[in-house]
């Protein structure tokens, strides 16, 4: 007797989940493909050895380009590493490695990511979209499950990182990302120096805090402006509030990156600035970054 076609064991013979399955209560019923759901999920999740989360207060702080380059400088020194782009409504992602016209595709095991190798796999809603101009108009139910799906439906494999770049702010893909992956090595903050951007990255660690998720640092973007002729530094934006904040709430400061066009460029014509430009002043910021975030995670 072959199973049902939503029996929650996945068996391939009889078995009393299939036998029963039509005199289970609904709600009954219910909960065990939740846990079906869950049991899938933890077992794609351990075979991650780390997961850290890329989160800010606001958006326009160059989160996503932190996060893509990040990555990128990993997979870099050889580290099997995965990105997923959280960002429901404005995945980035694909677009800045140049692949966003590329669509997933999915077997009997699930969905396999795009990869950028040698060692790099992305997932982005962006590589499941008809069109690339085409809106997201979710309510917070269907992106929480889409969310879920990009961790318990994709063939990520053995990784070594998982880097989660999360939309802005602390609503509900945060919280949902933090409550899917509790055992996550932390949260990396991306900040610029204004204040403005500060008082936001303030309220990103306490919210890490408060889901007992620990914060791995800050990061300072588009601290200072590399003048494109003559290669000076300018305070354009102020410069050292993410290091004045980071000592302020006791968690590590990662590095600040500087305000530099080619990082612009570089993110737009689909090669991150770690690749494109390995000699320049955000590059090696970005070196030094990466290697600071293994120190703390590694250990």
């Amino acid at each position: 007797m072959m199973p049902h076609s939503d029996c929650p064991t996945d068996c391939n013979e009889e078995c009393s989940s299939c036998t029963s399955n039509e005199t289970l209560d609904p709600k009954e019923r219910q909960r065990m493909q939740q846990k079906a759901e869950d049991d899938r999920l933890r077992a794609r999740a351990d075979r991650i050895k780390h997961k850290i989360f890329v989160m800010s207060g606001k958006g326009g702080v160059g989160k996503s380009t932190v996060a893509t380059n990040l990555a990128i400088g990993m997979s870099m020194s050889g580290l099997e590493t995965g990105i997923m782009d959280a960002d429901i409504h404005g995945p980035n992602v694909p677009k800045m490695l140049n692949i966003e016209d590329e669509r997933m595709t999915a077997d009997d095991d699930g969905l396999f990511p795009i990869q950028v190798p040698p060692h790099l796999k992305v997932v982005s809603m962006a590589f499941l979209l008809a069109e690339r101009d085409s809106p997201i108009i979710w309510r917070g139910p269907v992106k929480m499950g889409a969310l879920k799906q990009f961790i318990s439906d994709v063939n990520w494999g053995d990784l070594d990182y998982l880097v989660v770049d999360l939309p802005p702010g602390t609503g509900d893909e945060p919280l949902s990302i933090a409550q899917m992956l509790p055992e996550a090595d932390g949260a990396i903050i991306v900040t610029t120096p204004q204040e403005v951007a500060l008082l936001d990255a303030r309220k990103s660690i306490n919210f890490a805090k408060q889901l007992g998720l620990p914060v791995i640092g800050i990061v300072e973007n588009m601290s200072g402006f590399v003048c494109p002729h003559c290669g000076e530094e300018i305070d354009l934006f102020s410069r050292g509030g993410g290091e004045k904040a980071a000592e302020e709430f006791g968690v590590p400061f990662l590095g600040r990156v500087p305000l530099d066009p080619k990082v612009v460029v570089s993110g737009d014509s689909g090669m991150p600035i770690i690749l494109k430009d390995r000699d320049s002043l955000a590059a090696k910021a970005f070196d030094t970054i990466v290697d600071n975030i293994r120190n703390i995670v590694e250990g």
